[in-house]
Parts: structure tokens; sequence; C-alpha cells
């Protein structure tokens, strides 16, 4: 178990994103639940604001092959994996390696990219239909602390069980008051969010054994309004 930055390349925000609590309130929490069109290509209220194809996940495809030493022989699974664009990058520097998605939303799934659809599957993250061992690496960005702290757990011995012991899972979390604000103000799905020593307290207790990162308030530039 090591805290590692996957998502170093991911290009970050030119600007500052300004929170407050009344930025996103319950009513757009709700109407992100739903994970359909008002999340993914909807209002930037909602969710993404429109969530396209543009080749910002190439590096960070790069990376995943290079550190978790993967090729055409490989098997990954990414959870939470919405229109596929991370598996369609992987899927181009390696066109043989086999991959799984897996999404709650099935208006994701139904308007991921063609290249990639037929590896896509709408599915739950706390009861995967797989192996055991059968992925040499499996990826969860934004899943775990989306769930409650019991399917988060759930979840995460699922990851352990099916993959061989290579996986990467980002986590939030918080350090003082005023992180966990804006964080809360911020995320319109985040439901888990712990305190970083709490967060490798429950790694510990599911024996995880693969890369962490903490997805907080400074690493998405938060600053209140």
């Amino acid at each position: 178990m090591r805290e590692f930055n996957l998502l170093s390349d991911y290009p970050k925000s030119q600007s500052k994103r300004y929170v407050s609590e009344n930025l996103r309130t319950i009513k757009h929490r709700i109407v992100a639940s739903y994970r359909d069109k008002n999340l993914y290509d909807g209002s930037r209220k909602y969710g993404y604001g429109g969530f396209v194809y543009d080749g910002r996940w190439k590096k960070i495809a790069e990376k995943i092959c290079k550190t978790y030493n993967l090729n055409n022989t490989s098997k990954i699974l990414q959870l939470g994996c919405e229109k596929g664009f991370l598996l369609h990058d992987i899927k181009n520097i390696y066109p043989k390696i086999n991959i799984k998605g897996i999404d709650m939303s099935k208006y994701a799934i139904q308007n991921s990219l063609v290249s990639i659809k037929k590896y896509l599957k709408v599915g739950q993250y706390t009861k995967l239909n797989f192996k055991n061992n059968e992925f040499d690496f499996v990826l969860a960005i934004g899943v775990v602390y989306s769930l409650n702290l019991a399917d988060a757990i759930i979840c995460l011995k699922e990851i352990i069980r099916v993959s061989n012991g290579k996986s990467f899972i980002n986590l939030s979390s918080y350090k003082n008051k005023n992180d966990y604000w804006l964080f809360k103000n911020w995320t319109l799905l985040g439901t888990t969010l712990l305190k970083e020593k709490e967060w490798i307290e429950v790694l510990k207790h599911v024996h995880y054994k693969g890369h962490y990162y903490f997805t907080n308030a400074k690493s998405l530039q938060l600053k209140s309004k």
C-alpha cells in the first residue's frame, strides 16, 4: 500500500475554483445522483456541463501502462469508466489489451465511445461479477468515496479480490474544517469524506495493497467565494 499520484498529468484548471454553500445545493445533488444526461451533458451546476472526448487522458493512459507494466496480454478493469475515455486511450496504446469497464450510469454507457462500447457495462461497484485475481490492474477514480462507508469497504474488498495486487484508487480527504466544507460544497456525488489518517485505517482494515491518492480542496484548487 502506497500513496501515489497517478493523476499528476491530468490537466489542471487554469484558475481557482471558487465555491460556496449556495453553489451546489441539495437540489443539484439530487439531480446529479441519477447519473443521467444532466450529470454528463447538462448544466454545469449538475455536473460536467458537457462530457466529451478531448484526449486529456492520454498521458495518464501512458503512465498507467508504464507504471503497472501493462501490455497486449494484460487484462484491466476500470470501475467508474463513464464514457470510456481512459480505456479508449489505453486501447490505442495496446490494441490487443483486454479491457473491461463498469459504471453505475446507464446514460454514460449508452453514450460511450463507439470504439470500446462493447467492453463496457452497467453495474454496481459492490458486487463485481469477475473471478478472483482476474485482472492485472484495477482502476477506480471517483468511485470509492462516492459510496457510503459500509459500501466503500465492500467495494475495496471487491477490488482486492478481482485484482492480482495492482490497483489504484483516489479518496476524498480533508485536514481541517475549512478543507472539509470546501470539498463538501463542491462535490455533487462525494459521500464519504474522511481525514487522511482515517482512510488509512480503512485501507488497513481491508488489507489493501495497491496505490491510493487523496483528492482534496488543495488538489482541486478550491477556494471560498
